[in-house]
């Protein structure tokens, strides 16, 4: 597909599309007893505590570390922010844990319909 023709919705689309098929296949190769694991860096948080900036790295099976913040970012269409040297997503809302939330959005839009149960707990998130 030629993408120089693409309008701006359509491109973004495209870009999403694109980077949920990446998660996908990376995570797929994940056999790991639990499912993957994804850890969620807190890179800056408002004075008002509304709005967090918040990084995503996944480790895969052989250890290597992937910062998957921008793909995560396009996949949710989501803001990605570099307000402290490092690429983050900006996540909005308080009154509960937002790396959480973060994760469990991610799953539901990368897994929706492929679990018996609910798709937001296939990915599990810890903080680093």
């Amino acid at each position: 597909m030629n993408t120089a023709t693409l309008s701006k919705k359509a491109q973004a689309e495209h870009d999403r599309a694109e980077a949920i098929a990446y998660l996908r296949e990376l995570f797929a190769n994940d056999s790991r007893d639990g499912g993957p694991t994804v850890r969620t860096i807190l890179r800056h948080c408002s004075p008002s505590g509304m709005t967090r900036d918040i990084s995503i790295v996944y480790v895969d099976d052989a250890g290597t570390l992937r910062n998957i913040t921008y793909y995560a970012a396009l996949a949710l269409g989501w803001t990605l922010t570099d307000r402290t040297g490092s690429r983050a997503i900006k996540v909005g809302g308080a009154g509960m844990d937002m790396g959480f939330h973060l994760v469990y959005t991610l799953s539901r839009v990368l897994f929706a319909g492929e679990s018996a149960g609910d798709a937001g707990y296939i990915l599990r998130q810890e903080w680093l």
